[in-house]
């Protein structure tokens, strides 16, 4: 994804034209799949004892961004790796220039430490600040709800949502919504904010099934079963997956000014047979829906 918002707004225009070919989208989801039996992973699930060993050694790792496989060698040193000659050369500039001097004096090989990452202090030192954090995300279930499809939250727009419908009306809940009567979007936002306030720390919500539908923090800017593609490996239909929530912007610094990356949420539709092909990452579609210029909510979700 483009950390930039003018690109983001932009992309709102690609994913509505997806029909007319192959739109230049700046939020992109790749689904990775293996079967069972593999060379990499274990066809039993880990012990989570300390046990647990990598089946074969990872590849070493950009020097760089410690994100791709550095199939690239320093022409000097031999020893720094990069995924390309971008990065080798931002890492250049960024102080190899002067390390590169002291790994050729150094007679110590790289030791790749099993996981793909070198050990080697200049590959923290060179480590930039481009990519995002990495965070483990823990798995909750979401419980004490009971859930009902709907065509919206409280829209009568025809688009489709998934709304809870609680045993006992929240109070609160009612008071915020009868003050925004007049208005679907801040009735939806209000019903989404209440939602999710329950598990605040959530940054994704998962549900693969072909019935489940996104939880919409609009009722504009949803699209329609038509405005959903057809995979375009099988041509079979995609259902929801997940989506990702805006308290992902939290956790990742993202400043809370004008020109700041935001969105109500990204959901992803994913190939409903998981089909196979010889493509290794097959693209699949993420329809984001953004809040509009006059935003109906205060400022970013916080802690």
């Amino acid at each position: 994804m483009c950390p930039s918002m003018a690109c983001l707004l932009r992309d709102q225009h690609k994913q509505w034209r997806h029909k007319e070919g192959s739109p230049s989208r700046s939020v992109k989801v790749f689904r990775c799949q293996l079967a069972r039996s593999n060379p990499y992973y274990s066809s039993e699930p880990p012990k989570l004892d300390g046990t647990d060993r990598p089946l074969c050694t990872g590849v070493p790792l950009c020097c760089w961004c410690g994100t791709w496989k550095g199939g690239k060698l320093c022409g000097s040193c031999k020893k720094t790796r990069y995924c390309s000659e971008k990065h080798q050369a931002m890492h250049w500039k960024s102080g190899h220039k002067s390390e590169c001097h002291k790994l050729i004096a150094s007679d110590s090989p790289i030791v790749n430490n099993g996981n793909g990452v070198q050990d080697l202090t200049v590959f923290k030192n060179g480590l930039n600040n481009a990519t995002w954090p990495e965070y483990e995300i823990v798995i909750e279930e979401e419980s004490g709800f009971e859930w009902e499809k709907s065509e919206g939250n409280s829209s009568s727009t025809g688009t489709s949502a998934i709304v809870t419908k609680y045993n006992k009306t929240d109070e609160a809940l009612q008071s915020v919504m009868d003050q925004f009567e007049a208005d679907a979007d801040k009735k939806s936002w209000a019903s989404f904010e209440e939602r999710i306030s329950r598990a605040p720390e959530q940054v994704l919500r998962y549900c693969r099934d072909a019935t489940a539908k996104p939880l919409w923090p609009l009722c504009s800017g949803r699209p329609s079963k038509t405005e959903i593609p057809p995979c375009r490996y099988c041509k079979g239909p995609l259902c929801y997956e997940f989506q990702i929530m805006p308290q992902l912007l939290y956790y990742f610094g993202v400043k809370n000014d004008s020109n700041s990356l935001d969105w109500g949420t990204i959901a992803v539709f994913t190939c409903l047979a998981s089909c196979e092909s010889s493509i290794s990452y097959k693209e699949e579609f993420a329809w984001v829906q953004i809040y509009p210029a006059t935003s109906i909510r205060p400022g970013r979700l916080t802690m």
